[in-house]
Order: structure tokens, then C-alpha cells, then sequence
């Protein structure tokens, strides 16, 4: 563990491995740990894995007061002059996607290449709606749980991994889900999203992307990324069939395969 020092806060990051730069932005509710069974596949081919905890995830401190994704786009730029890295491949799913789209508008030249995975360039009047349920359901464990945790994985994933969501269930609604310290965090950083929209601006951003989407993506759908595809200049979309959000847990391998083959293709000229 390390830690950058980003006005007057502690930022957690993790460096692994070395050659070709690889930043991961988090979803809402992970952390660095999140990514542990993936480190050696993503490190495989000579990157360096760059994990953070944006604020008030994970290990990172929590933020004093209401904040936006403004905040975090700062606290990336802010590891990256601490890393002495010009440029890094960049791959932000869900939250961390929207973070890493900002970060594109104003500091396109840090990036290399972009993956975006089941994100979306604006949080609409329904997506805020969700934010709002999950906000609603912090006083009661078993409730936020149901509220936040099930629309996250596709129905066949859940039949499949069965006995692992009971598990998970049961940890998250003893732990994370009964600590008011985790859950404040959880409202203040649904709340930082509630300003998203950079659909205007996503002609400018000219990096070479890749968007991921899930056929049954029930937080930010396919239409979402479509939108992004055809605004985006240099951008391609895969989408996943029979996945849901978190489609990195539902299809390790396929989701690996795709991130590591984009950042490390080479150009091929016809």
C-alpha cells in the first residue's frame, strides 16, 4: 500500500508490476482489494498496474462534505504527477468510468488509451432515481442489499453463482452494509455523480477507446454506451452477451482478454 498525499487527505494506491502504464478507476462500491484475483492476468504481458481508491473508497480517507467527480478527476491527475507518468492506459467501469471521462474532457493528453466499462457519459433522471433508492435504503442493511446488489449481475449469474451470492449477501449485510462510516461514504459518493453530463463534450475527446457493454445491464444499458460510440470520434464498443453490470466478475476471462488485448494492440494500417 501506498499513499498520496492530496490536500490534506490520504489517497491509497497500489503499484504492481512494470512496463506499459495500466490505471484502474473503481466502481461506486470496490476498493483496490477488488481487483486481487485479476493483478497477475493484468500484469501478465508487461504492464504496470496502477490501482487507486478514489476518495472515500476503500482505504482512502472519507471526505468531509458533499463533493463532485470534479474531486476525483484531480486526485488522478494528482497520483500521475506523483507516478512521473506523462501518459497511462486508462480503464474505469461504472463510477470509475464516469471519473475517467472527465478526466479525458480536461487531460486528454495523459492518456494513452481508454476503456470504458458499463458506464455512461451522464446521469439521467433515471439514473439519479436509482441513486435516490439506494440513498433511501442506508438505514437498513438487508434493504440496501436488496436495492443495490441484485440488479448488479444478470439473472443466468446469479443461477450460476447461487451459493456464492448467498455468501456475499450475508458478508455484506454484516459488514460494509452495517457500517454507517462505509454507508456515508456510499451516499456522498452516489450524490458526487448526480452532475455527470459530458455528452456534449464527448467529441473532443479523440484517444483511442474502447467501450464495454453488458446485453442485460441494468445500471447503465447498452443505449448508454451506444451513445457514447457514435459521439466518440476513435471509439469501438464490444458488448457482452448475457452479462450484466459487472460484467469484469461475470466474464474474467473474456473482459481480461478484451482490456489487455486493446491496450497493448498495435496499430494496423490497411
Amino acid at each position: 500500500m501506498s499513499i498520496l498525499n492530496f490536500k490534506g487527505k490520504k489517497i491509497n494506491y497500489r503499484v504492481v508490476g512494470e512496463g506499459n502504464p495500466l490505471l484502474i478507476l473503481n466502481g461506486i462500491m470496490m476498493s483496490t482489494k477488488s481487483w486481487a484475483p485479476f493483478e497477475k492476468a493484468f500484469t501478465k504481458n508487461s504492464n504496470r498496474l496502477i490501482l487507486l481508491d478514489l476518495m472515500d473508497q476503500g482505504e482512502s480517507d472519507k471526505y468531509d462534505d458533499d463533493f463532485d467527480q470534479s474531486l476525483q478527476v484531480e486526485v488522478v491527475k494528482a497520483l500521475l504527477d506523483e507516478l512521473k507518468l506523462d501518459k497511462v492506459n486508462i480503464m474505469g467501469t461504472s463510477y470509475g468510468g464516469e471519473v475517467a471521462l472527465q478526466f479525458a474532457v480536461r487531460y486528454q493528453e495523459r492518456i494513452e488509451r481508454l476503456v470504458l466499462a458499463n458506464t455512461v457519459a451522464r446521469t439521467n433522471a433515471w439514473l439519479k432515481e436509482i441513486g435516490e433508492a439506494w440513498n433511501c435504503a442506508t438505514d437498513n442493511p438487508m434493504a440496501y442489499y436488496s436495492t443495490t446488489i441484485p440488479v448488479i449481475y444478470s439473472p443466468q449469474f446469479y443461477d450460476r453463482k447461487a451459493e456464492w451470492m448467498k455468501q456475499r449477501k450475508e458478508l455484506l449485510t454484516k459488514t460494509a452494509f452495517s457500517s454507517k462510516e462505509f454507508l456515508n461514504s456510499m451516499v456522498r459518493l452516489t450524490n458526487s455523480a448526480n452532475n455527470h453530463d459530458v455528452v456534449n463534450l464527448l467529441n473532443t475527446i479523440k484517444v483511442k477507446t474502447l467501450i464495454i457493454g453488458s446485453e442485460q445491464d441494468h445500471i447503465t444499458p447498452i443505449e448508454e454506451q451506444r451513445l457514447m460510440a457514435k459521439l466518440m470520434p476513435n471509439a469501438e464498443l464490444v458488448i457482452l452477451p448475457d452479462t450484466g453490470h459487472a460484467s469484469f466478475y461475470e466474464r474474467p476471462l473474456l473482459f481480461t482478454s478484451i482490456l489487455t488485448g486493446f491496450i497493448q494492440a498495435e496499430e494496423v494500417e490497411l
